[in-house]
């Protein structure tokens, strides 16, 4: 499992966007995921490159996800 920190993909609200996973959920409870897990980038200015990034990619266009509550 691989640690997730501010700034990476896995906690950015682009992140997996369009699946509706418990997993991806778990992950962003936990702070960590899988190290052979990828997501499409749902960024609108990326989105039409098709990206796959894993959880501990990053871009410039990082957007923290919405905490509950």
């Amino acid at each position: 499992m691989l640690k997730l920190t501010d700034g990476q993909c896995g906690l950015c609200e682009h992140f997996g966007e369009h699946a509706e996973d418990d997993q991806l959920v778990q992950i962003r409870v936990q702070g960590e995921a899988p190290e052979d897990l990828k997501e499409p980038c749902g960024h609108p200015d990326l989105a039409p490159l098709k990206l796959e990034v894993t959880a501990i990619s990053g871009c410039a266009g990082f957007t923290p996800i919405k905490k509950a509550g």
